[in-house]
């Protein structure tokens, strides 16, 4: 019964989101990607482009590095860097900066979207109601998404929008069990890939800030993928990868549960998929996982602490200082290739934190 559940899973990432609605000005979200290889990168595109974010060791980032300071390296080897710019307090990121604040109403407990609403709005609301970037509002219900209308830096116009737009009761509750584990994963991964989708029509980096607990990762010794859902979850996959790489998306993983999850295996189980899966007979359901996709985007999993506001103000710091570089991508071996990521900095006591890997393409 598992394997033919885990074959629907892997399937229904290919379905559009019903009731996936936008009320506002915006242009409506492109189509769901069809998580097929052909949605990769075209061939004769080999230019890869990193957004970089440089921490001491109390995390802080750090500005004012130049190009000779970085080593890219490409599957352990060393790239020339065709490309660098830095981004800090001085200077302006050109096209400005993004941020997306995704309320999750799917995988989230009634009493604890209702805490996200408060912390978010103590947070848009602090400093008079300047915040730093401009910022749009995603509320994700398992009938329906809104989008506040245009990102903007008046966080007491985004309280407002937040505080008029109900999300209302889930049909989806985490005692449906497995099934309903499954119908939260597919609606969870369409939203992203759709909201991935859509942001490679506009400039710049967006920093995407999930605030959930995360999907269900539906793996372990009692789920067994047959190789036709392998198949289906690996070309999700790519095609997600290659989504938020093209748009510029960091992905940050915020448990609005907090101190209520420390010293569950919630908090770390999600290590075990974070090395990148390069065949399809090596992928589990965990592998898509919220907390998984956020850290190989270069993002940050916060999972440790109730105060919203600062968990937010985390991320946002790494849209203070950050550089972004590029490089030629070998050529691949095949279609689908997999290439592990990694940036190293002369400057000792120094961390390089971007996208953990890339899927080639001949």
């Amino acid at each position: 019964m598992r394997v033919l559940t885990a074959v629907l899973i892997a399937l229904s990432f290919c379905f559009s989101l019903s009731g996936f609605a936008q009320q506002d000005a915006r242009p409506a979200l492109a189509p769901p990607l069809a998580g097929s290889p052909s949605t990769s990168a075209p061939a004769a595109d080999r230019l890869i482009s990193l957004d970089v974010v440089v921490t001491d060791k109390s995390g802080k980032p750090v500005s004012r590095l130049q190009q000779r300071d970085f080593t890219l390296l490409d599957d352990k080897q060393p790239q020339t860097i065709v490309s660098f710019q830095a981004v800090d307090g001085t200077s302006k990121a050109d096209p400005p900066q993004q941020v997306i604040l995704l309320v999750d109403a799917v995988n989230t407990s009634y009493q604890g979207v209702v805490f996200e609403r408060e912390q978010l709005q103590k947070f848009l609301r602090q400093n008079g109601g300047l915040i730093p970037l401009p910022m749009s509002l995603l509320l994700l219900a398992d009938k329906s998404a809104q989008i506040q209308p245009v990102p903007s830096r008046d966080g007491n116009a985004l309280a407002a929008s937040l505080d008029s737009n109900s999300i209302g009761l889930r049909s989806i509750t985490r005692s449906q069990g497995f099934y309903g584990g499954v119908e939260r994963v597919q609606i969870s991964l369409l939203a992203l890939q759709k909201l991935a989708s859509y942001e490679q029509t506009q400039p710049g980096r967006k920093l995407v800030i999930w605030l959930s607990p995360g999907w269900p990762m539906l793996s372990g010794p009692n789920v067994q993928l047959s190789a036709k859902a392998q198949q289906g979850l690996f070309n999700t996959i790519v095609s997600l990868s290659a989504a938020l790489r093209a748009a510029r998306v960091t992905l940050y993983s915020i448990d609005p549960l907090g101190m209520a999850d420390a010293g569950s295996l919630r908090i770390v189980y999600y290590k075990s998929f974070l090395k990148g899966v390069s065949s399809p007979s090596k992928v589990q359901s965990g592998d898509l996982g919220l907390q998984v996709v956020a850290a190989q985007s270069g993002g940050q999993v916060l999972n440790s602490s109730n105060d919203l506001t600062s968990l937010i103000g985390s991320c946002l710091a790494d849209a203070k200082s950050f550089y972004t570089l590029s490089f030629t991508s070998p050529p691949a071996d095949g279609p689908n290739d997999y290439h592990s990521l990694q940036v190293k900095i002369s400057k000792p006591g120094l961390t390089a934190r971007t996208r953990t890997g890339y899927y080639a393409q001949p």
